[in-house]
């Protein structure tokens, strides 16, 4: 259950996991176990999504399981969920690991401090999103509905959700 407490990490600090091609997590470094709370043994084995904040839109998880099961990397802002209720923004960056047949046989994700213009920025996008998840009956049927509000904003704007990332990172270092 969220607390209402947000907290942060080092800018050079940088919080890694990998997980096996269903995301569940098989290794977490120290960063990750500080800033999220969790001991190493309450993460191994589990769901990547253990991590999850209820205020995290659905759709941007779509676009992050679409691109790494097209062997694709992604990057995303997202908002996590610690042991203890804190949460905490990151900037990730989640890749396909690849066994030496070509096959997907996990994923790793480096998460950095992200500027909080850039979280300014995304903040509003992601309300939306989550204001068209909650008025859904269904899981499945706010995914899509999500889906569907993000392609429409994107549309709109002329991007990508890659681009869009990369547009926000770029304001937010200028104005750094």
């Amino acid at each position: 259950m969220p607390s209402g407490v947000e907290r942060t990490f080092g800018r050079d600090e940088i919080i890694v996991s990998k997980t096996d091609p269903r995301g569940r997590i098989t290794y977490a470094n120290d960063v990750f176990l500080r800033v999220s709370g969790y001991a190493e043994a309450d993460l191994l084995g589990r769901p990547h999504n253990v991590i999850r904040h209820p205020d995290m839109p659905r759709a941007v998880f779509q676009v992050l399981w679409d691109a790494i099961g097209a062997g694709d990397e992604v990057f995303a802002y997202v908002l996590n969920l610690a042991a203890d209720g804190a949460s905490y923004w990151v900037l990730a960056h989640v890749t396909p690991t690849f066994g030496p047949d070509g096959t997907i046989v996990g994923h790793h994700s480096n998460r950095r401090w992200p500027q909080p213009a850039a979280i300014a920025a995304v903040r509003p996008l992601y309300r939306r999103l989550l204001e068209v998840e909650r008025a859904q009956p269904t899981a499945k049927a706010a995914v899509t509905a999500s889906m569907a509000a993000l392609r429409e904003h994107l549309a709109g704007a002329g991007t990508t959700y890659d681009e869009l990332v990369w547009s926000i990172i770029s304001d937010s270092e200028r104005e750094a």
